[in-house]
Order: C-alpha cells, then sequence, then structure tokens
C-alpha cells in the first residue's frame, strides 16, 4: 500500500506520526478540504505530466490550474497528463492519493509551484485516498525533493 510507503519515508524524518489518516475521503481537492476544513486552495495537490524520462509531478496550490504556456516555457514540453495506469506505474500511488513523497523511481522529478507559497501551510496527500500531512512551505519542498520552484499555474492569484 503506497501509505505505507510514504509512512516509512516520513519515519527517516521523525514525521511519521503527523501523517493524518480520515474516515471519509480525501481523494479530490474539495474532499480533502472537507476532510480536514479548510479552505480548497491549501490542499497541495500533485499533477503528473509525461516527459521522455518517465514525469514530471508538480505540487501546486487546489485552486491552481495548469498554464499551458508557462508550462511549456518552463519543461520545453507539452503539458500531457499521465493515465491513471501510468501514474500508478510510475509513482507507486493511485489517483487520489498521489505525492511526491517516498518515490523511488529515478524517472519521476517533482516540481513545487509558487501558487503554494501564499500559505502559512498546506496539505498534501500521502499515498491514499484519505491521508494528508501539514507541512509548511519549505518542508513540502524538501520533502518533495524539489528540483525547483515553478511558476506554471493561473487562476489563482488573489
Amino acid at each position: 500500500m503506497a501509505i505505507e510507503a510514504v509512512k516509512e519515508y516520513f519515519k527517516e524524518y521523525g514525521r511519521e506520526n503527523d501523517i493524518l489518516e480520515f474516515n471519509v475521503s480525501s481523494a479530490t481537492v474539495e474532499l480533502a478540504a472537507r476532510a480536514l476544513d479548510v479552505i480548497p486552495a491549501r490542499i497541495a495537490k500533485t499533477l503528473s505530466f509525461k516527459n521522455e524520462q518517465g514525469c514530471i509531478l508538480v505540487v501546486t496550490a487546489g485552486d491552481a490550474k495548469v498554464d499551458n504556456r508557462k508550462f511549456k516555457d518552463e519543461f520545453g514540453i507539452k503539458a500531457k497528463m499521465l493515465s491513471p495506469e501510468e501514474v500508478l506505474g510510475l509513482t507507486g500511488h493511485a489517483v487520489g492519493g498521489v505525492c511526491p513523497f517516498g518515490i523511488k523511481n529515478e524517472a519521476v522529478t517533482a516540481y513545487v509551484d509558487i501558487s503554494v507559497k501564499r500559505f502559512k501551510t498546506v496539505f498534501p496527500a500521502c499515498g491514499s485516498s484519505n491521508s494528508a500531512i501539514e507541512l509548511n512551505c519549505d518542508e513540502l519542498y524538501q520533502f518533495a525533493q524539489g528540483m525547483k520552484w515553478v511558476d506554471v499555474c493561473k487562476e489563482w492569484q488573489e
């Protein structure tokens, strides 16, 4: 189970007990926001896109949408999302619980969008459709093993 891999990953940092598990689904931004009683924008969603090596993960704020022009300018490729089967195969996480944590596949690289920086803390999933962890932006970037901060989203600016 993917959540077990994420718990194992966070054990290295002494944060495995900070993972929250819910009795309800948190598989979408809206469901996660309800489960956590926070605004949807504070849910850090992880989107997965195809590239020649495997995939690019982009962690964004829950209210952000990928801007195709910005994405192409940043990565040099068209923003083409993976199928659910490809996501699971490359990351080990199923759609609804995808996160950048505990991934052992070197063909997967993670980036964090600046849309999350407006919040003190955000809540990314932890490998299952009913889990999350509260992290500040520096922790999110560190634990995601972010390659760099990117600006590839739109419709989130206040």
